[in-house]
């Protein structure tokens, strides 16, 4: 497995309506780097956000899309994706404070 420090498994957050909701309940939603693992995840989040304490991570691995162009057939790239829900009197997250 390659060398992935806990800055760089954190890749984006995933803003949609569905995520957006889930919020009420402190579960955020992220795309993550495909070889972290719920422990590096978890360390992840209360590293980079402060006050965050994570109950659990639930993961889940999402296949490249067929797309074509022309004759030409590819897929894109494969994504991971994470829900962490964090405690009750964790603080929340700021990154999604604004949207």
């Amino acid at each position: 497995m390659a060398n992935v420090q806990y800055y760089d498994v954190i890749l984006s957050p995933v803003v949609t309506e569905k995520s957006m909701n889930a919020m009420a309940e402190k579960k955020y939603t992220f795309y993550v780097h495909p070889e972290a693992n719920k422990t590096m995840i978890k360390e992840a989040v209360e590293k980079m956000f402060d006050g965050a304490k994570v109950e659990k991570v639930n993961t889940m691995n999402l296949d490249g899309k067929n797309k074509r162009r022309g004759m030409t057939v590819g897929k894109t790239a494969k994504k991971k994706k994470a829900i962490v829900q964090l405690t009750a009197d964790s603080a929340d997250i700021e990154i999604f404070s604004g949207l």
